[in-house]
Order: structure tokens, then C-alpha cells, then sequence
């Protein structure tokens, strides 16, 4: 289980749109304050499951073991090359909408603060993800997440992904008509994994060994 201790407030100023300008005290104090009722009401989560078998064919790459086709141009780009996928989703779960949701009804400024800082933490989450993952498969290559939503790959293939990873009975995470995860502060996506090298802009902060030092992180930016 994940234990969100910390808030990277660095990613949460650039979520309010901070960049380089430090917030005067008042505000601060009432980060503060977001953040530790945020961390108090989310209860992180997530799943992740690799499958072998690949099969590129018409702009689609199928993952023969569970009939799964993950169809367009820019997936089918991004996963080139590789030899299985990694499907996973996070959560913060139920309790981060209901704090963001009670903070719309009485105060948006708190409103606005709790949900910078829960973007943050679910990226946080993702992010323990990703290093779970190459210490796993410490000898092979991975991309960079790659959602629903990104490039041409739709969002109606989060239904099927949560389907195969049996989201909603594991980790409460399903999806609304609309197309929209329930929780709302939730991630789904895909991830590469070959036996050879990746091209750098395939791979992300993931892949790469300056990551736990790299100056671009530290301030919420990438060098790719």
C-alpha cells in the first residue's frame, strides 16, 4: 500500500499557476492547511498488470492475451518496438472528491488549493508507480505513461482497461457514463517495456538515471 506522507508543493504551485513567484504567507498558511486535510480524507491506490503479447497491425496495437486494442497513430508510435505493456491505474480515492467537493461549497479559494494539491498527489502516486515498475524489470527499457486522451488514442478505452485490471472491485475505480473516472483524481495508462533501447522522448523522467537529481523536475518542467 502507498502512504502519501508529502505534497510536492513545487507541482501543486505550478498547477495554481506559480511559476518562480513564491506565495505571500496568507496563502501559504492556507496551502498548508489544504494539504493536510488532503492527506488526512485520500487513501491512495493503484494496479498494474503486464501482458507479453503484442500484435501491431492497421494503426492498432493488440494485446493478444485479454482481445484488448489500443487504436491510433500516437500509441501505436509510442509503443513501437516494444515487446509487452504494462496497463496500471491510480487513485486517491473517494475521500479527495468529497474534501474538493465540501471546500466548492463553502470556500473556493480552499476549493481551488485542495484540487491543485490533489493533482499533484495522484501524480505522486503515478509516479511510485513508475519506480515499482523498473525495479521490477530493472532490465528493460520503459516509455513514459501514455493515457486515454493523449494524441488520438480515445477515452473510451478506459472502460476496457479498468475492465482488465478489475479496477472498480479492487480499488473502487469506475467510470460515469460521461466517460469520466470515478474518483475524479484518478489516472489510467500505458506503459512500454522492451528488451532494447528506447528513443528519450519514448522513455520520459521514467527511464532515465538523473531523475531522482534532475534540476527540470524540481521545478515541474521536463528537458524533452
Amino acid at each position: 500500500m502507498f502512504v502519501l506522507e508529502k505534497i510536492n508543493r513545487e507541482e501543486a504551485l505550478r498547477y495554481l499557476g506559480y511559476r518562480g513567484n513564491e506565495p505571500d504567507k496568507k496563502t501559504l498558511d492556507i496551502i498548508d492547511e489544504c494539504e493536510a486535510e488532503l492527506l488526512r480524507a485520500a487513501s491512495p491506490k493503484y494496479l498494474y498488470k503486464r501482458f507479453d503479447r503484442l500484435e501491431f497491425e492497421n494503426g492498432c496495437v493488440a494485446v493478444s492475451d485479454i482481445g484488448l486494442r489500443l487504436c491510433g497513430e500516437s500509441v501505436s508510435n509510442h509503443i513501437k518496438g516494444c515487446g509487452g505493456v504494462v496497463l496500471m491505474c491510480a487513485t486517491l480515492s473517494a475521500g479527495a472528491d468529497r474534501l474538493i467537493r465540501q471546500y466548492q461549497a463553502a470556500d473556493m479559494t480552499k476549493a481551488v488549493i485542495t484540487d491543485a494539491l490533489a493533482s499533484a498527489a495522484i501524480e505522486q502516486v503515478c509516479n511510485a508507480v513508475d519506480e515499482e515498475i523498473n525495479e521490477l524489470y530493472p532490465q528493460e527499457y520503459k516509455t513514459w505513461r501514455f493515457s486515454p486522451g493523449y494524441g488520438d488514442l480515445t477515452l473510451d478505452i478506459q472502460g476496457d482497461l479498468l475492465r482488465v485490471l478489475d479496477a472498480q472491485r479492487k480499488i473502487g475505480l469506475t467510470l460515469a457514463q460521461s466517460g469520466m473516472l470515478i474518483p475524479t483524481k484518478s489516472v489510467t495508462a500505458i506503459i512500454g517495456i522492451s528488451k532494447t533501447e528506447l528513443s528519450r522522448q519514448r522513455t520520459g523522467c521514467a527511464g532515465c538515471s538523473m531523475r531522482h537529481n534532475c534540476k527540470f523536475r524540481k521545478t515541474g518542467e521536463r528537458c524533452v
